[in-house]
């Protein structure tokens, strides 16, 4: 009887103790869900990072106005609109998942270094760095809504949207539970 008592209280606690899932987790559960066609999945390991970049760069060109106490040491060069947006989406991605956050920093480190590059190509006579990032994102959204469209059943676009956003951490997500490496 007393065995029956103690298996019974160590069963309630053993639920109490089943933590509630986390919010990236739902996320990535309702991705996974929704896309499963092969063929998109492929699109969006793809498309999603073209998506990001071309995001950041639109971004950085955004004019940034000068201020007068950076630019006399140097530093006007390291601060635009771009690095508030950096800092911003990478705090919301530090609240759902802090490694996944600085796995996305890693990436937007290697953007963020093309990005100069494309300047300094836009500098010698190339095209300018915010009609590549246009022309990039433009692409890249109507390559993932047609990927979108491949699936069996209809995406909301809730949800699509929500991609988008989340797409540079949940692809992350892939090479960390390849890895056995905890987010």
């Amino acid at each position: 009887m007393r065995n029956k008592r103690m298996a019974r209280i160590k069963t309630k606690q053993q639920k109490s103790q089943i933590t509630p899932k986390r919010k990236v987790d739902v996320y990535f559960e309702t991705f996974d869900k929704q896309f499963q066609n092969p063929v998109n999945r492929v699109i969006q390991y793809v498309a999603i990072p073209v998506f990001s970049f071309a995001v950041l760069g639109l971004v950085w060109m955004i004019p940034f106005p000068e201020i007068g106490f950076l630019k006399r040491n140097g530093y006007d060069t390291f601060l635009n609109w771009g690095s508030f947006f950096i800092a911003g989406f990478i705090y919301y991605y530090l609240r759902l998942a802090t490694t996944l956050s600085y796995a996305v920093l890693l990436t937007v480190g290697v953007f963020s270094f093309f990005i100069v590059r494309l300047e300094y190509i836009e500098r010698a006579g190339g095209p300018a760095v915010w009609m590549v990032c246009a022309l990039l994102l433009l692409m890249s959204f109507l390559v993932l809504y047609f990927g979108k469209r491949m699936e069996k059943k209809p995406v909301p676009f809730s949800v699509f949207s929500q991609m988008l956003v989340l797409g540079p951490i949940w692809l992350w997500h892939f090479v960390f539970k390849k890895l056995n490496i905890p987010y």
